[in-house]
């Protein structure tokens, strides 16, 4: 399916979608670093902009369109002009493509705390805007780990599809693959993902093997915890205004930090995908991204919708 990729970052989700067969023709991003780093793993077909000088009205037909948007403007006590409030632009800005470019599908990607937002009707107001747009629309939360990713990473998918579609092309959200219990396959480890990378203290060739020099404390927050070898990667961590410093996850010797390269399998992107930028810069792009072998799965269910359509 011919698709637009809105608040792209490094591509994560895009180059999952592209790996299962699908094709990206206009993807933006207002980061820099991650439009270099895209562009130089996926293609030129990136914008470098805000959003705000982009005419939706302009961008080409397609499919689906993807993405993730920030939802600090949802609150209880907004929930009647949620479109309206000015820190809503970038969902307004999805919303209205969707709206604008009526797509088959639409897959937007969000943090957990979404759900519980306003007491969960930051939520109810998303779901009431994709209805009144004219879509079926379902919220799923999913922990990677259960889909075969090194990484106990919990995300919202939500998933549109155009009510006019009907019955005959439902998109039907992947299954899980593992499981820490029951009949499946074992969660990977971390361990398992990146032990086979060389000490990237001595001398390497493997790209963006480097890592923060930040000091190991261990004390019960986010970001300091243990690294159990034989479990699934804690979440990849993002800031995402890229201030405050590197919030890399230790490595589970102990020693040090995980590597940009580490931290990247862990998201399951390939190892020649080479990130652009600082080194504060390239772990904010892994943090933020969707992870590649997740996004693969989506882009074969579309891949299995469009075959669907030609029969």
């Amino acid at each position: 399916m011919k698709i637009i990729s809105l608040f792209s970052g490094a591509g994560g989700l895009d180059l999952g979608l592209i790996q299962a067969g699908n094709e990206i023709i206009w993807a933006n991003d207002i980061d820099k670093d991650a439009v270099a780093t895209y562009k130089e793993n996926i293609g030129e077909h990136i914008i470098c902009d805000d959003i705000k000088n982009i005419d939706i009205t302009a961008l080409p037909v397609a499919d689906v369109v993807v993405g993730g948007f920030p939802c600090q403007g949802f609150s209880q006590a907004n929930r009647l002009r949620t479109l309206d409030d000015d820190r809503n632009r970038l969902y307004r800005f999805f919303y209205t493509t969707i709206k604008e470019k009526r797509p088959k599908f639409f897959i937007a990607e969000n943090v957990k705390g979404i759900l519980s937002l306003g007491h969960g009707e930051a939520i109810k107001q998303i779901i009431a805007d994709f209805e009144e747009a004219g879509y079926i629309t379902s919220v799923n939360l999913v922990n990677m780990a259960d889909y075969g990713i090194p990484q106990t990473r919990q995300r919202v998918l939500i998933i549109g599809q155009r009510k006019d579609l009907g019955d005959t092309l439902r998109f039907v959200f992947p299954s899980p693959t593992h499981s820490n219990k029951g009949n499946l396959p074992q969660w990977i480890s971390i361990k398992t993902a990146i032990d086979h990378f060389p000490d990237p203290d001595l001398e390497n060739a493997v790209l963006n093997h480097i890592y923060s020099a930040y000091k190991v404390e261990y004390r019960n927050f986010t970001g300091h915890r243990k690294t159990d070898p034989d479990k699934p990667s804690p979440t990849i961590l993002a800031r995402g205004n890229g201030k405050g410093g590197v919030c890399a996850i230790p490595h589970y010797n102990g020693k040090r930090r995980l590597t940009i390269r580490e931290s990247a399998s862990i998201q399951t992107f390939p190892e020649d995908f080479h990130f652009c930028g600082t080194m504060n810069s390239c772990y904010r792009q892994i943090g933020n991204a969707v992870p590649v072998a997740f996004a693969k799965l989506l882009g074969l269910e579309l891949i299995r919708l469009e075959k669907e359509e030609k029969l």
